[in-house]
């Protein structure tokens, strides 16, 4: 993590799922496995904040002391649970293999705290009270700190902290526009937000607009957010795709199924990124049937049937761009072609040029995006403007019309 080697998406995790009770998380800090700054981060922890959540350095091996650290910490003793390091052996047991003694370390535990189950690997959490204030330790990989996380530490915080209200939040998905220009089209909701309150977050060219509500019930809550919700929607129209744990790659797949169409791709500067992040999804093979990556002007001739004059004008124009979504569709034999070509940089004659082009039974049409930043950046952002823009073709509301 301190190397850059891997992202801390643990911390964004627990800082939306704190968000989500009501609470603030108001510090993050990554630190070595070092017992003594592992020690002097929880204290420093403890010192300003009423729950500590720790992930990661609870498992087996000898750098895991993250236990160890609590203790140092709180000036505990360790313990051991019996129960535990028997559940242990019953699981390797179980599956036919010999437990290295080392395991056992996962039975230690600060001395008052509770081991917590962890049924998705053989590392428990913890939680501890100490002098009144909470300590969580979870395990690093993500799918099992996801799951105590909400099985069990933050049922633990909302009763220490004496929320009783029930809280439910709406993600509208949008897309078209930066996060500063949706913010200002919404200024005097987001102005005038109190229950539900609003908030914008933004990945990777998509904004969502965040509305959270505090009530007794979930009806009372989702009664609060539907006519902020429905004035969200409306004004920012066709450019809402989704809601709430929606993805760009589902409604795709769900339009060209409600349609009965087929989408093959053909790619230039993208490489194949727009056809992997459909195929990512399961059931895409019902409507996508496959990608022609042709890089070279040649292949773009040869396996894509691009007019030899098309591309004497040019590699990155709306009309070599035209020609690939249409070979995309007679090469391929789909009903939808989506194509990419440009010049995603650093090199060319204008990095950050890159155009999209799609053909359906019922148009086709090309669009030129000029994007900032690195070639992988701009790759980034072609893709997901490559997946809207195949909506919009698909919903017949295209682009510009």
């Amino acid at each position: 993590l301190l190397l850059g080697q891997i992202v801390n998406t643990n911390l964004a995790h627990i800082g939306g799922r704190i968000a989500d009770l009501g609470l603030d998380a108001h510090y993050q800090q990554t630190v070595g496995d070092n017992l003594g700054r592992m020690e002097t981060a929880i204290r420093t922890a403890l010192h300003r904040a009423d729950a500590v959540i720790i992930t990661g350095g609870i498992g087996p091996t000898q750098d895991d002391i993250t236990r160890e650290a609590i203790c140092a910490a709180t000036g505990r003793s360790m313990a051991f649970s019996d129960e535990y390091a028997e559940a242990l052996r019953e699981r390797y047991s179980r599956w036919g293999r010999e437990m290295p003694v080392s395991n056992l370390r996962q039975a230690e535990y600060p001395e008052g705290g509770v081991l917590l189950p962890n049924p998705k690997g053989t590392a428990p959490g913890l939680a501890l009270e100490h002098d009144g204030k909470l300590i969580f330790a979870l395990p690093g990989v993500p799918p099992e700190m996801y799951l105590l996380l909400d099985d069990h530490v933050l049922p633990r915080i909302k009763q220490k902290a004496g929320i009783d209200e029930t809280l439910v939040s709406r993600v509208i998905r949008t897309w078209g526009k930066g996060e500063s220009a949706v913010a200002e089209q919404l200024s005097d909701l987001f102005d005038a937000a109190t229950n539900p309150s609003m908030a914008f977050l933004a990945s990777s060219g998509e904004i969502k607009v965040r509305l959270t509500a505090k009530a007794d019930s979930v009806p009372e809550a989702e009664r609060l957010i539907a006519p902020v919700q429905r004035q969200v929607e409306e004004r920012r129209g066709s450019r809402v795709f989704g809601r709430d744990e929606d993805t760009i790659e589902e409604i795709l797949l769900g339009l060209a199924k409600a349609r009965g169409w087929t989408i093959g791709t053909a790619e230039s500067a993208t490489g194949g990124l727009v056809a992997g992040r459909l195929t990512a999804t399961a059931g895409s093979s019902d409507v996508y049937r496959g990608s022609i990556v042709a890089y070279a002007p040649d292949l773009k001739r040869d396996l894509l049937g691009v007019d030899e004059s098309t591309l004497k004008t040019g590699v990155v124009t709306e009309e070599t761009a035209l020609a690939m979504a249409e070979g995309a569709r007679s090469h391929l034999g789909v009903d939808v072609g989506v194509s990419v070509t440009g010049f995603a940089g650093p090199a060319g004659e204008a990095p950050g040029t890159m155009i999209v082009a799609v053909a359906t039974p019922e148009g086709a049409r090309a669009r030129t995006l000029r994007l900032p930043g690195d070639r992988e950046r701009v790759r980034t952002y072609t893709v997901t403007a490559a997946m809207h823009l195949l909506r919009l073709a698909m919903t017949g509301d295209w682009w510009g019309s």
